[in-house]
């Protein structure tokens, strides 16, 4: 399937490696031009070039930190009327809420709520005046089935997930929308940190407890970048404009309920 995105820009947030990679990977793929923001300067190079050599796409940096004012302004400076905005940004470590002050607590509404309706906010005016705009969020599973140990997380993100659920009613008469990507389970070094917390919890080794999760999930491992990309691609797409305000959740089938 032609997705309708040759020519069309893109802003991948957190682009170096992980999901937000597989997001750039598959969007370059598509005729996209993509412009990476990682805060990581080396690695974001590397990823970039390998991106270039694999589909010659045209492909920008920005080494900053989305989750700052001054990050989103280079980011935006950079890429200042992009048709895709993938807003995505390290989770904040797991741990026991009991641990938690105020500023634990507006680092992570900071990082994972307030940075992306911020990004959304420049951008999807624009897009709208240009009637086409595709916003993607990575989110999290946590969002619909909560972790213990990532409190942190499942209330920031659930809090974007409450202000998105309103605005992607407001812009898709303009063919703008705005999803959000639930990961599950995906082979990322996200994945290892929540291994390494649950193992020092249990006491079992960090492989073992890698193990058992694959093994708990119905399909019997983890998720792969380019699987979680390409579902990505397709949410930016042009057939997806009748699409909007989803949560789409990737896990394997580890989520139990109908709804």
């Amino acid at each position: 399937m032609d997705l309708g995105l040759t020519g069309r820009t893109a802003l991948v947030c957190g682009a170096s490696k992980g999901l937000g990679f597989g997001c750039a990977q598959s969007l370059a793929r598509e005729g996209v031009a993509v412009t990476l923001v990682a805060r990581g300067a080396d690695a974001l190079e590397a990823a970039a070039e390998a991106l270039r050599q694999a589909t010659g796409a045209a492909v920008a940096t920005v080494a900053a930190d989305i989750t700052t004012p001054q990050g989103r302004a280079a980011a935006l400076a950079a890429c200042p009327a992009p048709d895709i905005v993938v807003t995505n940004a390290g989770g904040p470590p797991p741990g026991d809420f009991r641990d938690w002050n105020r500023d634990t607590w507006i680092a992570a509404l900071d990082a994972n709520m307030l940075a992306p309706i911020a990004l959304i906010q420049a951008t999807v005016d624009g897009m709208i005046a240009r009637r086409f705009g595709r916003i993607v969020n990575i989110t999290s599973a946590a969002v619909k089935a909560p972790i213990d140990i990532l409190g942190l997380s499942n209330g920031a993100r659930s809090g974007l997930t409450g202000f998105v659920a309103g605005l992607a009613r407001k812009t898709v008469a303009h063919n703008v929308t705005v999803n959000n990507l639930l990961p599950g389970p995906f082979e990322t070094g996200r994945l290892r940190e929540t291994a390494r917390q649950w193992s020092l919890q249990s006491g079992k080794s960090e492989e073992t407890v890698l193990a058992e999760r694959r093994a708990a999930n119905p399909s019997g491992r983890f998720g792969t970048i380019a699987e979680f990309g390409d579902a990505c691609a397709f949410l930016c797409s042009a057939q997806a404009g009748f699409i909007t305000g989803q949560n789409l959740l990737m896990d394997g089938g580890l989520y139990p309920g109908v709804f």
